[in-house]
């Protein structure tokens, strides 16, 4: 395993990032594929094994179950505390609590608490704001996520789903106030999927903001061939919404990363990896199989010509925004129902 310095940190990860969605009750919250406690225990200890210490998780995933999960297995299995950089997320607040008057500050207060308590543990390394909370002010989120990094129950704080403009003002203001900044964006990229070139991405660079992306491999896409399923490929609603209305366009590429794997003698997933880590930080991996780990970890050793770059990327078109950020742009809008149905489907 190969190791970075995660951004403006002194977080030192591996080149991968274990993402915690697939792990939780598949009882207890939006997705039916997850893995049971047990199965989720000998992936975790798989991946500290070949050296991933990177772990990606959220108070929103299977109710909390997958924090539990995670916990519970990086205190039996990891060496020590310090050996391991566990990220966390928290969801914008909820119409029920904007209706009884919790402001955004006791929101993430609440939340980091509740967070920690599920994992075990006395803080995060990195905790998440999940997605832009366009119900609450901006000086009142930074102000909230400033008090937890003093009172120690993080170290730093990232956000996931966002636009350029949004992380820039978050962290000017953060500047201004002399709050707590920003240090990673966790957004949607992969090779079906690269709006993030247009502006995140040279932003990032510009500022040093890691990029930790989630859906590597779109929910599967990227790492099977035409005649191949699985159990989340059949069942993750979610995935079919965000990729459904450009699987023609999209096929062209995912053609071009078989022929590329046939090439090498490797796997899919070794190849739509293999170009995302030359683009960002860490990206996060879910992994619910022994062979999603070994396919990540053999990725970070592998190495695309330009040539073979250029080909991966050459049949890529525009896309719309979908998932969380095509909601943003509605709440943008002022929208007033986003989140009756935005804040739980992530």
């Amino acid at each position: 395993m190969k190791y970075i310095k995660l951004g403006n940190s002194d977080l030192k990860i591996s080149r991968v990032c274990m993402g915690c969605m697939g792990f939780g009750d598949a009882n207890n919250g939006q997705h039916s594929w997850t893995l049971d406690e047990t199965h989720s225990r000998e992936i975790i200890r798989m991946g500290l094994k070949h050296g991933i210490n990177f772990f990606d998780t959220a108070i929103g995933y299977q109710s909390g179950t997958s924090e539990k999960y995670l916990g519970r297995a990086l205190w039996d299995y990891a060496p020590k505390r310090d050996d391991v950089v566990i990220a966390t997320k928290f969801l914008p607040r909820t119409k029920e609590e904007i209706e009884k008057g919790i402001t955004a500050k006791q929101h993430i207060e609440r939340s980091i608490n509740r967070s920690l308590a599920n994992l075990g543990m006395d803080y995060v390394d990195l905790y998440i704001y999940h997605m832009w909370d366009y119900q609450s002010s901006l000086y009142d989120i930074m102000e909230g996520l400033n008090a937890v990094v003093k009172a120690g129950k993080t170290r730093y704080i990232g956000i996931s789903n966002c636009f350029a403009w949004q992380i820039a003002k978050a962290n000017a203001l953060a500047e201004k106030e002399g709050f707590a900044k920003f240090i990673s964006v966790q957004g949607h990229y992969n090779l079906i999927f690269r709006e993030e070139e247009r502006e995140m991405v040279p932003y990032c660079k510009e500022e040093n903001i890691a990029l930790t992306p989630y859906s590597p491999l779109a929910g599967g896409r990227l790492s099977k061939y035409p005649d191949e399923t699985s159990k989340r490929l059949m069942e993750d609603s979610y995935a079919k919404l965000k990729y459904a209305a450009t699987e023609t366009q999209d096929r062209i590429i995912i053609n071009r990363v078989g022929e590329l794997a046939q090439k090498h003698g490797v796997s899919m997933t070794e190849i739509s990896l293999a170009w995302l880590l030359t683009k960002v930080d860490a990206p996060v991996v879910g992994m619910t199989k022994p062979s999603h780990v070994e396919g990540a970890i053999k990725a970070v050793e592998l190495t695309l010509s330009e040539e073979e770059r250029v080909y991966l990327e050459e049949a890529y078109v525009p896309h719309r925004l979908v998932g969380v950020m095509a909601q943003n742009t509605k709440a943008s809008a002022k929208d007033p129902h986003v989140w009756s149905v935005g804040n739980q489907t992530i």
